[in-house]
């Protein structure tokens, strides 16, 4: 009886030893993933959200400027619009 649990023991240990032992693979595994994407992503020219974000403010804001221009400049040009008058 007694060898029998001892061999149930070492059984159990090695099977535990094997699952932490796949355990430690998978993360490492995850981890040399992890950065190969990053890698991948990086070689790319793609811009992280806060750059889209500064760049999409610069638009709407020159927008906002180009159309108040416009306005100042109707205004401007309104008065030397006049209907010319018609020669007989």
């Amino acid at each position: 009886m007694q060898s029998q649990n001892r061999f149930f023991d070492d059984l159990v240990k090695m099977v535990n030893g094997a699952a932490g032992t796949m355990a430690g693979m998978g993360r490492e595994a995850e981890g040399q993933m992890r950065e190969k994407v990053r890698e991948w992503v990086g070689g790319m020219d793609f811009v992280s959200r806060e750059e889209f974000e500064a760049v999409k403010a610069m638009a709407i804001a020159a927008r906002e400027e180009n159309e108040a221009l416009k306005a100042k400049l109707d205004a401007l040009e309104k008065p030397a619009r006049k209907p010319a008058a018609k020669k007989k």
